[in-house]
């Protein structure tokens, strides 16, 4: 066999081995390599996280981790490992699956109604990587409140209740800074404004917004609620405000898991901050976190002379409005009749 034979045979052999390697690499590359039954899901990968952990992540998943191991080395991952959120879909071959875990994808974190900043930072938690106790930490740093123009018992009104892109491996300090700039964003010069034609800066209004909001879950019914408490104000008598008391309660007994329905005179004489029975003016920080038909009620009151208000007994989840003591006691004694005959001792 001469030597032009053999060096053709030689690269024939060469190139079919180079395309069944191709064929096996293409075929590890590009094939399916997901084993789960949902069209798609999310894997977390927590910061600071080694490739070693990543693979223990994601390895349910994954049909065949040596192929997946592979493409991961060709592209350099293992030393390019990010923090976040990231997308799987049912079908994805090795290339996709590294592509994907390049890809943060953001979190549509949502919050509201929350009592206290201890629930608020709960609630965040179950949403984003920073733990409950780390975001407390960031919430009543002295510095941040300082600088801010909060304090400890009033920081909740720096969270506006709404649905917010973030990435899920968001510190807890860059959650309340980005939480500061919503804050900001919201409290614009029109809403300022407002605010300061009631005489209320916008911590305040918030606090007096909180008290709206747990009122009456009747958004209609809000502003007629705000004037009567703004009227309450100007005239320089206390708010009266039973949510403040039942807040004061809670707080007393450290114990916001229970179920106040009815107040009672003793409940009135409480030694609380909070009690607006006892103390002029708004309590030193909201009794609930407002949405923002209690803030839009605050800063567009009804204009109106009510004085006082109570529970109606037939027009249910709504209030019956006075501008007299007189008219006002008459109405409240409908609402103590009829709830005595409910049964409600608490």
């Amino acid at each position: 066999m001469n030597l032009k034979k053999i060096i053709t045979i030689g690269s024939v052999v060469l190139i079919s081995a180079l395309l069944i390697y191709g064929f096996i690499l293409a075929r590890q590359i590009f094939s399916d390599n997901t084993k789960f039954s949902q069209k798609e899901l999310y894997v977390y990968v927590p910061t600071g996280s080694s490739y070693d952990e990543v693979k223990k992540i994601i390895e349910p998943f994954v049909a065949n981790m040596d192929r997946f191991d592979l493409v991961a080395e060709k592209r350099s991952y293992p030393d390019n490992v990010k923090p976040g959120r990231f997308l799987f879909t049912k079908g994805m071959n090795s290339y996709d699956l590294v592509k994907s875990l390049r890809s943060n994808v953001p979190v549509n974190l949502a919050f509201n109604n929350q009592e206290r900043i201890e629930n608020l930072a709960g609630r965040v938690a179950t949403q984003i990587e920073a733990d409950s106790l780390s975001l407390m930490k960031s919430f009543k740093d002295s510095i941040f409140l300082k600088e801010n123009g909060f304090n400890k018992e009033n920081i909740l009104t720096l969270f506006i209740p709404n649905s917010y892109e973030i990435y899920w491996n968001t510190s807890a300090e860059k959650f309340r800074d980005k939480m500061i700039k919503e804050y900001r964003n919201f409290w614009n010069k029109d809403r300022i404004a407002k605010a300061a034609k009631q005489g209320l800066t916008p911590i305040e209004a918030t606090i007096l917004a909180s008290i709206v909001h747990k009122e009456s879950v009747k958004k209609d019914e809000r502003p007629r609620i705000a004037g009567a408490y703004l009227n309450r104000m100007r005239l320089q008598m206390p708010l009266q405000a039973d949510p403040t008391v039942i807040y004061a309660i809670k707080k007393n007994s450290n114990d916001f898991d229970q179920i106040i329905k009815r107040v009672f005179y003793k409940d009135l004489l409480i030694k609380s901050p909070y009690n607006t029975y006892v103390n002029l003016g708004l309590p030193p920080g909201p009794v609930a976190m407002p949405d923002i038909t209690a803030l839009d009620a605050v800063l567009n009151p009804e204009k109106n002379n009510y004085i006082y208000f109570c529970a109606s007994v037939t027009h249910f989840g709504y209030h019956e409005f006075a501008a007299t003591f007189e008219e006002h006691t008459k109405n409240a004694k409908k609402y103590s009749e009829w709830i005595s005959k409910q049964g409600v001792k608490r």
